[in-house]
């Protein structure tokens, strides 16, 4: 099954580049039934209030923002810093979950800025079918992150030896004897065999949970698995998937993932499952982001 390209983030519109007072930055884009905008959710700080600018059969989550403050310099130069990218894109994803979570809505990626609302309002128009039919294929499901790792017990639990440089002496009270080059390396070789099927089973392991899983999900993308320096050294990633799953299928994946980890082949294997998320990974604004 397909899927539309994954929206990543920081990406600044030209549009916002001119030096003015207010630009308009855009979170999300719903269809024009949509309730008020989201209570919940303020955006970001120093911006006015949330509000929804109508597109015809759409409108789209916006807020006021300086737009000094948003000029391409400058968000280059915030979002740079990690604490201040973190605070951008915790406020952006803040008013994109509230909105989500009272109808289908198309996230824009961080810093979707327009120099005014008609320059937003034109840059809709011209892909407005484009959020139709992302709206459409959104609507009723959520997208769910799973993950599966090897953990460092499963390779190390069965692959526990003597130390491979010495072996025990035949006779009692003679202490350890060295081992002779060929047998030490014939260990390394038994360990480094052991390692590489523990892996091969992970793999077959996360095949199985991804089968498991297309089974109930419309569409799917394939991620990156993350390094040590996101998992930490005690797991090995193997596998990092979005599906887009109706949302009346949820008891159905927890009973699958369930049924998976009870299973005694994923002794050793971890199996992560978060959601549901406003679906970015199955959302695509057309031209909108970046739209001169």
């Amino acid at each position: 099954m397909n899927s539309t390209p994954h929206i990543s983030a920081p990406r600044i519109s030209p549009s916002a580049k001119s030096v003015g007072s207010c630009a308009t930055y855009v979170f999300a884009v719903c269809r024009s039934d949509h309730p008020a905008s989201p209570s919940d959710a303020h955006g970001h700080a120093g911006g006015g209030p949330l509000r929804l600018l109508t597109v015809g059969s759409l409108c789209a989550v916006v807020q006021d923002v300086p737009a000094t403050e948003f000029s391409e310099t400058a968000l280059r130069e915030r979002l740079g810093d990690a604490a201040e990218l973190e605070r951008c894109a915790r406020a952006h994803h803040g008013v994109v979950t509230a909105t989500t979570a009272d109808g289908p809505a198309v996230p824009m990626p961080l810093a979707t800025l327009y120099l005014g609302d008609e320059r937003a309002r034109a840059a809709i128009e011209e892909n407005q079918e484009s959020f139709r039919l992302a709206l459409d294929r959104i609507t009723g499901r959520a997208e769910w992150a799973v993950k599966v790792y090897l953990t460092q017990s499963a390779t190390t639990a069965r692959s526990v030896a003597p130390d491979i440089r010495q072996t025990p002496a035949p006779g009692p009270g003679t202490g350890p004897r060295p081992v002779s080059g060929r047998a030490y390396l014939d260990r390394l070789r038994s360990r480094q065999n052991l390692r590489e099927q523990h892996r091969e089973s992970a793999v077959a392991a996360a095949e199985r949970v991804d089968r498991a899983v297309r089974e109930l999900a419309v569409a799917m993308v394939p991620r990156r698995p993350h390094g040590p320096e996101v998992t930490g050294k005690d797991r090995t990633q193997i596998m990092n998937m979005a599906y887009l799953i109706a949302e009346d299928r949820n008891e159905e994946l927890a009973a699958t993932i369930g049924r998976l980890r009870a299973s005694p082949d994923f002794d050793g294997i971890e199996i992560d499952v978060t959601g549901p998320w406003a679906p970015y990974s199955f959302t695509d604004g057309g031209d909108l982001a970046g739209h001169s």
